[in-house]
C-alpha cells in the first residue's frame, strides 16, 4: 500500500424541540479510509460512523390539553400542592375530574421520559479488477446498521397524568430496544467497448442478503414509589430477510442508441414459501436525437426515453410473519384473574396463508432537451402505474379469522401523470451567476379493484378513524375513486351561508339521513405538485431559495369538529373546556363529525428555505478558507385552510406537532 487516505470527522449537535423541554443532544464520530492494493487492481472503500444521542421527548399531549384547556385559569396555585402546585379541575372533595383536560404545562414538567441511543454504522466495499481480465471487476460490500437504545419514563406521585390518592401513582419505568440491519451484497461487473463496431457493452450480475432483527425485551410496569403494578409480558423479538438475485445489461450503439434491460429475482421471509420469490424484469430504451447528422451541429440537446418495469412491496408496517398463525401476549388491561394474582394471556393473531408480493408495473416515456448551450435544459415525462395485489388492511366476516381486520392482498390501483422541468440560466458572466428552476407534476389517482370478488352492493372499505364518538371514520377505500377519498354528509346551509346543525342532503330521496346518504367528496392527495428554486451569485456574495406547492389537497379538520362545538362544553358545571374559534362560524352546539363542512381546501404554496452567504476567500495569510451564510427555513405558507399547518399526512388534523421555522447563521473555516 503507498498511501491511504482517509478522513475523520467529529460532530455535535444540539436542538431543543418546540415544545418546552425537548431536547436532542447528539455527538458523532466517522472515519472513511480509501486504500489501494495490487497496483491499484484492489480498491477498498471502508467507512464507519458511531454517534451517541440523549433525548428528552416532552410530552406531545400538551398540545391537544393546551387548545382545550381553559385559557382563563391559572398555570400554579399557591395554597395547594396536592398536584404538584399546578391547577387542575377537581371536585369538591379536591378529587380529579378524570374527564377534564390536565393543565398542559404540568404534563410538561412532571413527565421526564429520557433515551440514550448509541449508533454504529459501517461499510466496506472491495472492488478488484481482475489481473487476466482487466474488465471484469469482482464487488464485495458489506454493511450493518445496528442501534442500542434505552430510557426510562419518570410520573412523580403527584402529577395527575397518573395519580391515584389510594393507592399511590406515578411512573418509574423503563424501556429497550436493539436493531440491527446487515447487509451483505456481492457482483460482477464487465464494461467492454467494441470499438470495431462503436459500441459499448456493460454486465451486471449478482445477489444480496439483507436482514433485519429487532428484540425489545419487557419490564414491569412500576410506580413511583418502586411498586410493581403489572409483572413484566413476554420479550418481542421480531426478524426478516430478504434475499435477492439480480442481472443489468446496458448495450449504447454508436453514442446515440442506449438499451438496458434488468432483472430481479427477490425472495422475502415475511411470505411463505409458495409465494416467497418474485420475478421482477424491466427495459429501457433511450435515443439521444441530438447526435444524429441533421441535429449534430444545431447547439441542442435531444434525448427520447420509453420504459417498463415491475417492482414488488413486500413492506409491512409491524409484522413480519403474516402468514402464519402467531399467539401474542395479551395488554395490562386484558389479563385473567387467578386468586389474588393477575396473568398475561396468550392470544391468537390474524393471518392469510396466501399472502404475497404486491406487484407494480410502470410504463414511462420521456424526452429531455437544451438549448442555448444547455442555458435552457429540462425535461418532460409521462407515466402510468399499475399495482395489483395491493397489501392492504380489510374487514373480514366474524368467525373467519381471529381478528375482525386481516392484512392481504386485495385490489388494484392505478396512478397516470406527467412531469416536467425546465431550468434557466439568465445570467452567466465571470462575476454574476443567476438560475432558476421549475418543476411540476399533474397525477391522477384511481382504485380499480377491491376486493377479490366482485361486489356490486358494497360501498367500500371505511378507513380513516377520526378523533370523536366511537369508531368514526371519515374516508372511504372505493372502485372508482382516489385512495382515501372523503366519506360524509353534505353540508346544507342556509341563505346566508352559514351551516345548518344537523341538516344535511337526502341523497336517495327517502326522506331519512343515515349511513345512506354519506357521498364520496375529495381527497387528501394533490392534483398538482410544483416546485421552484433560484440561485444568485455575484463575485463573493451567493444567494438562494427554494419555494413548492401543493394543489388540490383536501384536510379534514378534526380539531374543529372535536373542539370548535359548544358540546364539548360540560353542562355539569364543574369544569370548563376551551372552543375553537370555528365555534364562532359554525355555532354548532352539538357535534357534526360526518359533516363535509369541516373538509377544507388545502392547497398550499411553501417556501422551504432562503438563504444569504459571502466567501472571504483566504485568510490567515492563506492557510485557511471561510465562508459566512445566514438561513431561514420554513419562511412562509400561503394556504386558503384554517389549520395550523396544511402539510398533514393522510389528510386528517388532529393536533399535529408544530413545524418549526429556523433561523441559522453558518461558518465555515477550512484549515
Amino acid at each position: 500500500i503507498a498511501q491511504l487516505p482517509y478522513r475523520l470527522n467529529f460532530e455535535y449537535l444540539l436542538d431543543q424541540g418546540i415544545l418546552d423541554r425537548s431536547e436532542l443532544s447528539r455527538q458523532g464520530i466517522s472515519l472513511n479510509l480509501l486504500p489501494s492494493f495490487l497496483d491499484n487492481h484492489l480498491n477498498i472503500d471502508a467507512n464507519a460512523k458511531f454517534y451517541h444521542t440523549d433525548n428528552f421527548f416532552a410530552d406531545q399531549g400538551a398540545i391537544g390539553a393546551a387548545v382545550t384547556f381553559d385559557p382563563t385559569q391559572p398555570v400554579t396555585v399557591d395554597d395547594d400542592t396536592t398536584y404538584g402546585g399546578y391547577f387542575q379541575w377537581v371536585d369538591a372533595s379536591n378529587n380529579l375530574i378524570n374527564l377534564a383536560p390536565k393543565n398542559p404545562v404540568g404534563l410538561l414538567n412532571q413527565k421526564d421520559d429520557e433515551s440514550q441511543v448509541n449508533r454504529m454504522i459501517g461499510n466496506i466495499k472491495l472492488d478488484y479488477k481482475f489481473h487476466f481480465l482487466p474488465d471484469l471487476h469482482g464487488v464485495v460490500n458489506l454493511g450493518g446498521d445496528l442501534t442500542r437504545s434505552s430510557g426510562t419514563v419518570v410520573i412523580p406521585e403527584e402529577a395527575a397524568s397518573s395519580f391515584n390518592a389510594s393507592t399511590g401513582g406515578g411512573t418509574n419505568n423503563h424501556y429497550k430496544q436493539s436493531k440491527d440491519n446487515r447487509l451483505l451484497e456481492a457482483y460482477l461487473n464487465y464494461v467492454k467497448e467494441l470499438k470495431n463496431v462503436s459500441s459499448k457493452i456493460e454486465l451486471t450480475a449478482g445477489h444480496s442478503y439483507q436482514n433485519w432483527l429487532t428484540k425489545t425485551p419487557s419490564f414491569p410496569n412500576i410506580d413511583y414509589s418502586g411498586d410493581t403494578i403489572t409483572p413484566a409480558g413476554i420479550d418481542f423479538e421480531t426478524e426478516n430477510t430478504l434475499l435477492s438475485f439480480f442481472g443489468r445489461l446496458n448495450y449504447q450503439l454508436k453514442e446515440k442508441y442506449m438499451a438496458t434491460g434488468t432483472l430481479r429475482y427477490d425472495g422475502s421471509s415475511r411470505f411463505s414459501p409458495d409465494n416467497r420469490w418474485g420475478l421482477f424484469p424491466s427495459v429501457a430504451v433511450a435515443w439521444r436525437i441530438s447526435e444524429e447528422n441533421f441535429l449534430h451541429d444545431a447547439g441542442i440537446y435531444l434525448k427520447l426515453r420509453a420504459g417498463y418495469g415491475v417492482t414488488g412491496q413486500q413492506d409491512i408496517l409491524g409484522n413480519d410473519y403474516p402468514y402464519i398463525a402467531n399467539y401474542d401476549s395479551s395488554t395490562s388491561t386484558a389479563q385473567y384473574q387467578f386468586g389474588d394474582a393477575f396473568y398475561y394471556l396468550l392470544r391468537p393473531d390474524g393471518y392469510d396463508p396466501n399472502i404475497k408480493w404486491e406487484e407494480t408495473r410502470s410504463y414511462n416515456a420521456g424526452l429531455d432537451f437544451g438549448f442555448a448551450k444547455d442555458k435552457i435544459s429540462g425535461s418532460i415525462d409521462i407515466y402510468k402505474k399499475v399495482t395489483d395485489d395491493l397489501l392492504a388492511t380489510i374487514p373480514v366476516p366474524a368467525g373467519t379469522n381471529f381478528t375482525n381486520q386481516i392484512l392481504t392482498n386485495v385490489g388494484s390501483m392505478e396512478n397516470t401523470g406527467v412531469e416536467a422541468n425546465i431550468n434557466a440560466v439568465v445570467i452567466s458572466t465571470k462575476n454574476t451567476w443567476l438560475e432558476f428552476g421549475i418543476n411540476g407534476t399533474a397525477n391522477a389517482n384511481e382504485i380499480t379493484k377491491l376486493t377479490k370478488v366482485e361486489d356490486t352492493t358494497s360501498v367500500g372499505i371505511q378507513v380513516g378513524g377520526i378523533s370523536g364518538g366511537i369508531g368514526n371514520t371519515i374516508q372511504i377505500q372505493s372502485v372508482g375513486y382516489p385512495t382515501f377519498t372523503f366519506f360524509a354528509y353534505q353540508q346544507e346551509y342556509d341563505e346566508g351561508g352559514n351551516p345548518i346543525e344537523g341538516e344535511y342532503a337526502d341523497q336517495n330521496g327517502d326522506n331519512i339521513i343515515n349511513a345512506d346518504d354519506l357521498i364520496w367528496g375529495e381527497n387528501p392527495t394533490p392534483d398538482f405538485y410544483m416546485g421552484f428554486n433560484g440561485n444568485f451569485r455575484y463575485k463573493k456574495w451567493t444567494a438562494g431559495f427554494s419555494m413548492r406547492g401543493e394543489f388540490g389537497n383536501y384536510i379534514y379538520n378534526n380539531v374543529n369538529s372535536t373542539r370548535g362545538v359548544f358540546q364539548n362544553i360540560p353542562t355539569t358545571g364543574t369544569y370548563l373546556q376551551n372552543l375553537v374559534a370555528n365555534y364562532n362560524e359554525s355555532n354548532f352546539q352539538t357535534f357534526q363529525f360526518l359533516s363535509d363542512y369541516y373538509i377544507e381546501k388545502a392547497s398550499f404554496l411553501r417556501m422551504d428555505y432562503v438563504t444569504l452567504g459571502y466567501n472571504f476567500g483566504k485568510i490567515i495569510n492563506n492557510r485557511a478558507s471561510l465562508a459566512l451564510s445566514a438561513t431561514v427555513q420554513n419562511v412562509f405558507v400561503i394556504t386558503p385552510y384554517s389549520g395550523l399547518d396544511p402539510e398533514i399526512a393522510g389528510g386528517i388534523d388532529n393536533i399535529i406537532y408544530p413545524r418549526p421555522r429556523i433561523y441559522s447563521l453558518n461558518l465555515n473555516l477550512n484549515l
